[in-house]
């Protein structure tokens, strides 16, 4: 049902504001808020109609099984290999020929990285081989690896304090979990500020509240003027591990190997579909996913589930026959892993017309079960957004949080467009 909430704001939005004035900075429209809030209640025919469709008529499950034969035929999609550009080519193909308007590629350039062989084995004070995942854009070692001491520490602030035992060595962070937004920094910065004070490498405690020993990937980003050292990250019981024994002053040394390789920057797309509007096609309310996955997994959560469901969205509205005042465009991203890559083009591209864009909306949270919307905009728009959610009360799905954000729609977001991403319960 998530892809529910995808077409509801989109549709009932496309359709309400009928002046043609867009809701951010402030200003909702000519008309009071009572005139906007009757029309859209008008609209709880159309709600009835996309619920029914979706949830038990022949759309049911249909997402769910267009993912599955991605997924299943094409597997994982990294930034610059031939899968994901099949992927890209096979949604454009399949777009067509669902009959949607201005089915077209958008050219950018992304990072093409690849893992290559790794591995990191204890060898003092025991023998034991450990579980790790290169992290995006890392370097590799030598080919004979790193052999080095291990310092554990637990934050940023704490290898400010032991900096000088730092040099020559390999940075293990075992920072507790937080929550995503907070933790992630140590993925993302980890290399960077071990590199600072004179490390050789960098492993970190995978981002994650719950471990069965699987690390995990993700992207992490060097910085000018600091040397580059290899970094990947290790399960979070490898870390509470190293961090037991440095607390009994065991001596821990690592030998890590990382055949990780960075090539020149490849031809991508950004993959775009749309509903034209009737009366104000120029206006656009976007709903996006991304196609590119890491290489150790399907990428059928992250972000197949949130690219399909945005899909979904357009063609639950075309089937019922529906053409919203505005245009609806679903852009499927290239490169998100790496940094919203094929984002920041579309937005370079695109953002001269940015008065026209009335909502950005992406879903990269995961598909579980829907509970509502997040949002962010002005509080005038939020009211908007709110009645638009009371259509979902068949499905009980009206909740609208706060702090909407997404690497993909960020840009969008700090230039004041209002936007949204799925939010959901993690079942």
């Amino acid at each position: 049902m998530k892809f529910l909430l995808l077409t509801f704001v989109g549709v009932v939005h496309l359709l309400s504001l009928s002046s043609g004035k867009t809701i951010y900075k402030n200003d909702i429209s000519q008309r009071s808020f009572q005139e906007i809030k009757e029309e859209i209640a008008s609209y709880g025919d159309v709600a009835k109609a996309i619920i029914n469709l979706a949830v038990y008529g022949k759309a049911q499950n249909r997402s769910y099984e267009r993912l599955a034969l991605l997924v299943d035929t094409v597997g994982p999609r990294p930034s610059g290999s031939k899968s994901l550009e099949k992927a890209i080519q096979i949604m454009h193909q399949n777009l067509q020929e669902e009959g949607l308007e201005n089915v077209h590629l958008e050219p950018v350039k992304i990072p093409h990285w690849e893992r290559g062989e790794e591995s990191a084995v204890m060898l003092e004070p025991r023998i034991h081989k450990m579980a790790i995942l290169g992290l995006g854009s890392s370097i590799g070692t030598p080919p004979e690896g790193i052999t080095a001491e291990v310092l554990v520490v637990t934050s940023f602030e704490e290898l400010q304090r032991r900096a000088p035992e730092a040099r020559g060595k390999i940075v293990v962070y075992n920072q507790p979990y937080v929550n995503y937004s907070k933790t992630v920094q140590y993925r993302v910065q980890g290399s960077v500020e071990a590199a600072k004070v004179g490390a050789v490498a960098s492993l970190i405690r995978s981002v994650a509240s719950f471990s069965i020993y699987s690390p995990h990937t993700g992207i992490q980003e060097y910085q000018d003027g600091v040397p580059k050292i290899p970094t990947a990250c290790i399960t979070v019981e490898d870390a509470e591990m190293m961090s037991r024994m440095a607390s009994r002053g065991n001596r821990i040394v690592i030998q890590l190997k990382m055949g990780a390789k960075n090539y020149p920057d490849a031809d991508s797309f950004n993959t775009v579909a749309e509903i034209i509007g009737s009366k104000y096609p120029e206006q656009v309310v976007l709903v996006s996913g991304h196609l590119d996955s890491w290489d150790v997994g399907q990428g059928a959560m992250d972000d197949g589930g949130g690219a399909f469901i945005s899909w979904e969205a357009l063609s639950l509205i075309k089937d019922l026959g529906l053409r919203p005042k505005r245009t609806l465009r679903l852009v499927l991203w290239t490169a998100e892993e790496q940094g919203g890559i094929g984002a920041f083009q579309y937005y370079q591209l695109h953002k001269a017309n940015i008065s026209n864009y009335s909502l950005v909306m992406e879903s990269d949270l995961g598909t579980f079960l829907p509970s509502g919307l997040q949002f962010t905009g002005s509080e005038k728009a939020r009211t908007i957004v709110e009645e638009v959610m009371s259509l979902l009360q068949p499905v009980n799905i009206t909740q609208v949080f706060r702090a909407g954000e997404g690497t993909d729609i960020n840009f969008w977001i700090q230039a004041g467009v209002p936007d949204s991403n799925s939010t959901q319960s993690a079942l």
